[in-house]
């Protein structure tokens, strides 16, 4: 069984295009009656508490799960039901395809009723069937199955839909790998010369492995041809395979003298299942930037003036007051010929 993160289990309820991972009830009008319902895994019986259905099966296995509808409404509903492939939305919230999407993954591994009656304060379940492709590759093929109710009171219909996610792992070897695209790196200087500047950079991390990973991001800045550096870390959100988000970090104390080198270290971590049989490939990427640093051009430049003026001032001090001493000298031998020709 697959094991995935606490964050994973958020609750994701909306109309018409959001799955819920928990068994929380959702309201429509399709024919001017309010519908309320929940949608969420069973057994044969009824409810089984699970928040979502999980399996690893191995290509060419057939498993029958079930689904529990429950209308909270005071009259019968009839529900579509669908399976679809499921992906994470651009916040990190697990999604599936609408109805007008064709999924080609996990969804199609699912085969249940188009449609299911449920009585005014009842729970129907639903069996359905999991089939796995004879020749489905090894990873995790995340899926979703929903009741949907459409809203038909208005000029434009809407559906409203509520289910949970199924999480199919294919057997095989684990593959988790977290590529880094579109590296950019900034230096922002601070114009106060005794203060350190930060280098902030974006990338994409993509999941180029056949499982959903985490990763931790290590960022290093090296400058000064490598004799000083400074260090951060980041987090790489989850990623089912196949998908990128960009990830931004920001690295302080870095002083901007030149050649900044930074290097991005991601390391994978499989988000379920033994990490100990995962093939986990850690991702180095680098890139140079040069960084001006005009603050200390710029004191450099000032001190150098003032150090300048100071001496030339100093010099044409010592020369006028050589040029007195020189007057005072001939003014002294002057007066001391005088002297002697008057006593003669």
């Amino acid at each position: 069984m697959i094991r995935f993160l606490p964050r994973w289990a958020s609750v994701l309820v909306a109309v018409s295009a959001i799955v819920s991972s928990t068994p929380v009830a959702a309201s429509a009008e399709p024919t001017g009656a309010t519908v309320t319902w929940a949608v969420q895994p069973a057994d044969a019986r009824g409810p089984d508490g699970r928040r979502w259905i999980e399996h690893t099966l191995d290509p060419g296995a057939e498993v029958t799960e079930h689904l529990a509808v429950r209308n909270f409404s005071d009259a019968p509903v009839v529900f579509a039901l669908q399976a679809a492939d499921g992906y994470l939305t651009d916040k990190g919230r697990f999604n599936m395809l609408t109805s007008g999407q064709k999924s080609v993954d996990g969804g199609t591994w699912i085969t249940l009723p188009e449609s299911v009656t449920v009585g005014a304060k009842q729970t129907t379940v639903v069996p359905f069937t999991i089939s796995v492709p004879r020749d489905a590759t090894p990873g995790d093929h995340p899926a979703g199955v929903a009741a949907t109710v459409t809203s038909t009171g208005g000029t434009v219909a809407v559906q409203s839909r509520v289910g949970f996610r199924v999480m199919l792992r294919a057997s095989g070897t684990v593959t988790a790998a977290i590529a880094v695209e579109d590296l950019a790196v900034r230096y922002e200087r601070s114009w106060n010369p005794f203060t350190a500047g930060s280098v902030r950079l974006t990338y994409t991390a993509r999941n180029n492995g056949n499982v959903a990973v985490t990763g931790d991001s290590r960022v290093r800045v090296g400058e000064m041809f490598g004799l000083t550096g400074r260090d951060a870390s980041t987090e790489v959100p989850e990623l089912l395979p196949g998908d990128g988000r960009q990830v931004e970090a920001r690295v302080g104390g870095v002083w901007g003298l030149g050649r900044l080198t930074t290097t991005v270290e991601v390391t994978p971590a499989v988000l379920s299942g033994d990490p100990a049989g995962a093939q986990v490939r850690p991702t180095t990427t680098t890139v140079t930037v040069w960084a001006v640093p005009w603050p200390h051009l710029v004191l450099t430049i000032l001190i150098g003036t003032l150090v300048l003026g100071w001496l030339t001032i100093t010099r044409r001090r010592r020369r006028q007051l050589a040029r007195l001493l020189d007057e005072a000298r001939a003014q002294g031998r002057a007066e001391g010929r005088t002297s002697v020709l008057t006593a003669d």
